[in-house]
């Protein structure tokens, strides 16, 4: 698996224990609807902005992979020819 599979397949477990922590949350809260709808819109807007940084980390992951690949095969071609 590629670093680039990891990092999506990371996001989508993320985001998936995200929502289901959200339901279990939903499920317990002794919380009036007002207030309710209030903590989602809340812990959505949370699980977007760490969304968007594990998405950031994932490319930066997956730029630097492949610059040490094109570091070390770009070498091997060089001597190669």
């Amino acid at each position: 698996m590629s670093d680039k599979d990891t990092g999506v397949s990371f996001t989508i477990g993320f985001l998936v224990g995200a929502a289901v922590g959200v339901a279990i949350g939903f499920l317990y809260a002794p919380k009036p609807g007002r207030e309710t709808r209030e903590l989602v819109k809340e812990k959505v807007q949370e699980a977007r902005h760490k969304a968007s940084e594990v998405t950031e980390k994932a490319r930066e992951a997956a730029a630097e992979a492949r610059r040490k690949a094109e570091e070390r095969f770009g070498k091997k071609e060089e001597a190669a020819g």
